[in-house]
């Protein structure tokens, strides 16, 4: 971090030239983090340690109506949209996010193709719900459960390991 009020996560990846840089990672929330719309086990521990280190944001059409209570004592921002465009809607989000901010984003369906393509960085996720078999190729990393995904971050050894040249 480069100051008290700034939050970021900086990975040098060797021979990678200049760090990643994330000032905000957006979660898709159903079949990303949740499974039939509850937190999957493990996830709110590192969701709340990810969120002193960057803004976290949590994307959803909330199919389940358990988003903010689910995620209320994460310290994350809930964004919600209509279940039609969803696609479009995570993509603005992440397009505003990205006017100041490096952005990593992290999904697992179709709709989240738009988004991880204008992010920074992003990470496909296949969990129990899951995962659109085209969205690896919009990913910088593909891994096999939302707990791998948020220890990429939390444990950026694994993610040196993974994009070193």
């Amino acid at each position: 971090m480069t100051s008290e009020d700034e939050k970021m996560i900086s990975i040098d990846i060797p021979g990678r030239g200049a760090p990643l840089v994330i000032d905000a990672l957006v979660l898709d929330y159903n079949g990303t983090i949740a499974a039939d719309g509850k937190l999957i086990k493990g996830v709110p521990e590192r969701i709340r340690a990810l969120s002193e280190q960057v803004d976290v944001y949590v994307l959803t059409a909330d199919t389940y109506g358990t988003v903010q209570a689910q995620c209320e004592m994460l310290g994350v921002h809930v964004k919600t949209f209509p279940h039609e465009g969803a696609a479009v809607c995570k993509d603005e989000i992440v397009m505003g996010l990205m006017k100041d901010q490096k952005v990593c984003a992290v999904g697992n369906g179709f709709n989240d193709i738009q988004m991880m393509d204008r992010a920074d960085f992003a990470i496909a996720v296949l969990d129990a719900e899951g995962m659109y078999a085209g969205l690896p190729a919009h990913a910088e990393v593909l891994v096999k459960s939302a707990q791998d995904a948020l220890d990429l971050l939390l444990k950026p050894d694994r993610l040196r390991a993974t994009l070193r040249n």
